[in-house]
C-alpha cells in the first residue's frame, strides 16, 4: 500500500475564519507577506460567488497540543496546530474582507482590502471614490458579516438606494437574493490537504514547490520565521518592527535607522542564531528549534522551549539599540560612511554577530572592542571573507572562540587579531591587493577599502582642501561635490593612445576623487598638460603636494608614463595607502572626526523662521530635486500628517492647498514654523529636508 504524508479535509470559509480567530490555524508569512492587489481579492470573491473552484489549501500540522502556549504571549493564547503553507494569499484576503481586518504589506504598512458589490448585475469591484458615492453598490462587503448584523446592512443598502430611485418588489427580491448569495459565501467549501507533523521541512518545501503554480520557493529562513510565528510570535513581530523602524529617521527617540543597511527579518534572524548557537547553516538551527531528538527524530516540547529561550536571549541583544549603535561606530571607525561603501551585507551582519559575542559573552570593554571589530570589518570587507561559502566560513571563525571561558576578553581579542594577521600578511599587501585593484568594478571591495583608507587618513580630494570624508556624507544630495575623475581622461585615451576598451579606461587605478569644478577644468587634456596647469593654478606648498601624491597614490613622473605602467605602479601605491590606513586602526588613540550627517531629516539649521532664500518649491521641481506628487512628512514624530507636492510647486495638506512650505507647516502646528526645515521630502535618492534640497540647488547654481 502506498504511504501518504497527508489527509484530506473540507472547511467552510466561516470555519476557517473561526479557527484563525481561535488560534488553531496560523497565518505566518511563510513564503512572502501579503502581496495580492485588491483586484485579485475581488476576482477570488467573484469566482466563489459563481461557484467556481478556487484551489486547495495546504496545511502543515505543527505537532503542538492544545495546551501549548506561544512564548511571550497572553497565557490564554494557544499555539496553532495547523500552519498555512500554500493558500496564504487567498486565506488572508478572505479573512481581511470578511472581518474588515487590516493586512500587513511587504513594506510593513497596514491597509484595508475594500471590495464593493453591485447586486443589480452581480458585479464585484475594488472600491474607489466613485463607487463610494454610487448607491447601486455596497461599497464595502465586510458590512454583510459585521457585528451589526447582516439584515441591518441590507436595510441600510436599500434605504440608500431608494433615496435615489424607485424599485419595485420584483427588483427588490432579486437584489435581496444576490446579497444573500454574497452573505452565504461564508459557507463556501474549501478543500485542504493537511501534511502530518512527522513530515520534515525538506518534504514540505518540495510539496509546496510541486503544487504552487507561481513557482515560489521556500528557504530555511522562511521555516525558522514560521516556527517563530507559531511558538514565539512576539519575537517575529519584534524583528519586523526593527526592520520597519530602520527605514526612517526618528528625531524624538532612539531608532535603528542608519546609513549602512536596512536589515530584513531574515538578516536579523541570522545574527540572532549566530549569537545564540554559533551557527550560520540555518538548516541545523531549524532542527535545533524544533527540539528534535537526534536518535528518535521526534520533536521534544521541553527541548524546543529551551532552544527558543536561548534564541530569545540572543534576539534581545541583537535588537538592543545601544548594541546596534555601538557596533555601527566600528564601521565609522573603519572608514566606511554609508551603504554605498558596503559591498557585502553578509559581512556587516556577521561582524555584528562577532561584536555581540565579544560584548555579551566575553565582556570586552567597548573601546577595545571597537578597535578590534573596526579592524575585523576592514579585513573582512576588503578580502570578501563572507561573500562565498559564508556559512561555513563564519562557523569556522566562531569555532576559534569556542574554547574561551566566558568573560575572557583578552582571549577574544587575541583570537580575532590572530585571524586578521593571518589574513592580512605582507604578501597580501604587496601582491594580492594590487591584483585585486586590477578591475573596473565600481563597487569592488578593493576600491571601497581605498576610499575608506582616505577617510581614515583624513585625506583631501585631489588638488583640493576639501576632505574626502566630509564630501562622502551619506545623506548629502548635492549634485556637485566630489566626483570620480579619469586621471588619464577618457577622450585622451581613445583619441591619442588608442585605448578603446571600456574596462581598461575605467580601471580603478585610473580613478581619483576630485572636486567637481576641478573635474570640469581638467576636461579631456593630456596628463602632461593639465597637471602642470593645475599646479600653477592651485600653487600647493611642497608639503601639501607631497601629501597629495601620497594619498592619491601618484607615482613620481606619473604624467609622462605609459598608461599601463602608470596603472601597475599606482595599484601598488594604492595598496600601500590601504595598508597604512589599516595600521592606523591599531592605534588606541585614533578616533574618526566625521561631521554628523548634515542632511538627516529634521536637523535644525540656524536660519530664522522667515529668512528668504529666493528659492521656491517650484524651483526644486524644475531642477528635478523633487518630483511632483512627492510625499512630505513632518520632521517631528507624532504629528501624524502628510502633505503632497503639487505640479505647480504648491503644497497640498488635507483638504487645503498652501502656496509655501511654511504656510502648510503653520497650519499643521498652529504656530509659526520654518516650513523648509519642518518638512522632509521622499525622493529617489532618499528622504531629505526641503532645506537640504534648497541648499543643494543653491550650491549647484553658485
Amino acid at each position: 500500500m502506498t504511504m501518504t504524508l497527508f489527509k484530506d479535509a473540507t472547511y467552510s470559509v466561516f470555519g476557517l475564519i473561526e479557527d484563525i480567530q481561535k488560534g488553531r490555524i496560523a497565518l505566518p508569512e511563510i513564503q512572502r507577506p501579503y502581496v495580492w492587489g485588491a483586484s485579485k481579492a475581488r476576482d477570488l470573491l467573484d469566482s466563489m460567488y459563481k461557484g467556481f473552484p478556487v484551489g486547495y489549501l495546504l496545511f502543515w500540522e505543527t505537532g503542538a497540543d492544545g495546551a501549548t502556549r506561544p512564548i511571550g504571549l497572553d497565557p490564554k493564547e494557544r499555539t496553532p496546530s495547523l500552519l498555512i503553507v500554500d493558500g496564504q494569499q487567498r486565506l488572508t484576503s478572505l479573512y481581511a474582507v470578511i472581518t474588515g481586518a487590516k493586512v500587513l504589506r511587504d513594506d510593513y504598512t497596514e491597509s484595508r482590502i475594500r471590495i464593493a458589490f453591485r447586486p443589480s448585475d452581480d458585479t464585484f469591484a475594488v472600491t474607489d471614490a466613485a463607487i463610494e458615492r454610487d448607491p447601486e453598490y455596497i461599497p464595502d462587503v465586510s458590512v454583510l458579516w459585521s457585528a451589526g448584523g447582516y439584515r441591518a446592512a441590507v436595510r441600510a443598502y436599500f434605504a440608500r438606494l431608494t433615496s435615489k430611485r424607485e424599485i419595485d418588489q420584483t427588483e427588490e427580491d432579486r437584489l435581496d437574493a444576490a446579497l444573500d448569495r454574497v452573505h452565504d459565501l461564508q459557507s463556501y467549501p474549501f478543500k485542504a490537504v493537511e501534511l502530518a507533523a512527522s513530515v520534515d521541512e525538506e518534504q514540505v518545501a518540495e510539496v509546496f514547490v510541486r503544487i504552487n503554480s507561481e513557482g515560489v520557493t521556500l528557504n530555511q529562513a522562511d521555516f525558522i520565521l514560521t516556527l517563530m510565528s507559531v511558538f514565539w510570535e512576539k519575537g517575529r513581530k519584534e524583528l519586523e518592527a526593527f526592520t520597519r523602524a530602520s527605514k526612517t529617521p526618528s528625531l524624538s527617540a532612539a531608532s535603528p535607522f542608519n546609513w549602512y543597511i536596512q536589515p530584513s527579518p531574515p538578516q536579523l534572524l541570522r545574527v540572532a542564531v549566530a549569537l545564540a548557537f554559533r551557527r550560520a547553516v540555518l538548516k541545523q538551527v531549524y532542527t535545533l528549534l524544533r527540539g528534535k531528538d537526534v536518535e528518535t527524530g521526534r520533536a521534544d516540547p521541553v527541548r524546543r522551549d529551551a532552544q527558543f529561550a536561548t534564541l530569545q536571549r540572543a534576539h534581545d541583544q541583537v535588537l538592543d539599540l545601544t548594541n546596534w549603535h555601538e557596533y555601527l561606530l566600528c564601521l565609522e571607525r573603519a572608514g566606511f560612511r554609508g551603504s554605498k561603501m558596503i559591498s557585502s551585507d553578509t559581512t556587516l551582519l556577521f561582524s555584528y554577530a562577532l561584536w555581540l559575542m565579544g560584548r555579551v559573552d566575553y565582556r570586552v570593554p567597548l573601546d577595545r572592542l571597537r578597535e578590534v571589530i573596526a579592524r575585523w570589518f576592514f579585513m573582512a570587507q576588503t578580502t570578501g571573507r563572507y561573500t562565498t561559502a559564508f556559512e561555513s566560513r563564519f562557523e569556522q571563525d566562531a569555532a576559534r572562540l569556542a574554547d574561551l571561558a566566558p568573560g575572557d576578553s583578552d582571549g577574544y581579542l587575541r583570537v580575532l587579531s590572530q585571524i586578521i594577521d593571518d589574513t592580512l600578511t605582507p604578501d597580501y599587501w604587496t601582491i594580492t591587493l594590487p591584483n585585486d585593484l586590477a578591475t573596473s568594478a565600481s563597487k569592488s571591495p578593493a576600491l571601497l577599502a581605498y576610499i575608506a583608507a582616505l577617510n581614515i587618513l583624513d585625506a583631501d580630494a585631489l588638488l583640493s582642501t576639501g576632505k574626502v570624508r566630509a564630501r562622502l556624507d551619506p545623506a548629502i544630495t548635492a549634485r556637485k561635490g566630489i566626483e570620480r575623475h579619469h586621471i588619464f581622461p577618457r577622450a585622451y585615451l581613445k583619441n591619442s593612445l588608442g585605448v578603446t576598451e571600456t574596462k581598461e579606461i575605467n580601471q580603478i587605478a585610473n580613478m581619483a576623487l576630485v572636486e567637481w569644478a576641478d573635474n570640469i577644468a581638467i576636461s579631456d587634456d593630456a596628463p602632461h598638460e593639465y597637471w602642470p596647469a593645475q599646479l600653477a593654478s592651485k600653487r600647493p606648498s611642497a608639503e601639501m603636494l607631497e601629501r597629495q601624491l601620497y594619498w592619491h597614490a601618484l607615482p613620481d613622473g606619473w604624467q609622462s608614463m605609459s598608461y599601463r605602467d602608470f596603472l601597475t605602479q599606482r595599484r601598488v601605491l594604492m595598496a600601500a595607502v590601504v595598508r597604512d590606513a589599516y595600521n592606523r586602526l591599531r592605534d588606541q588613540g585614533y578616533a574618526p572626526a566625521y561631521p554628523v550627517p548634515s542632511q538627516i531629516p529634521g536637523v535644525a539649521d540656524s536660519t530664522p523662521a522667515r529668512v528668504h532664500h529666493g528659492v521656491a518649491v517650484a524651483d526644486l521641481l524644475a531642477a528635478e530635486l523633487v518630483d511632483a506628487g512627492a510625499t512630505l512628512r513632518p520632521t517631528r514624530d507624532g504629528l501624524g500628517v502628510v502633505a503632497t507636492v503639487l505640479p505647480d510647486g504648491r503644497i497640498a495638506c488635507g483638504d487645503e492647498i498652501y502656496s509655501t512650505p511654511s504656510g502648510a507647516a503653520d497650519a499643521v502646528t498652529g504656530t509659526a514654523q520654518n516650513g523648509w526645515t519642518f518638512w522632509c521630502a521622499e525622493t529617489t535618492d532618499g528622504t531629505f529636508t526641503l532645506a537640504a534640497l534648497r541648499d543643494a540647488l543653491m550650491e549647484r547654481e553658485s
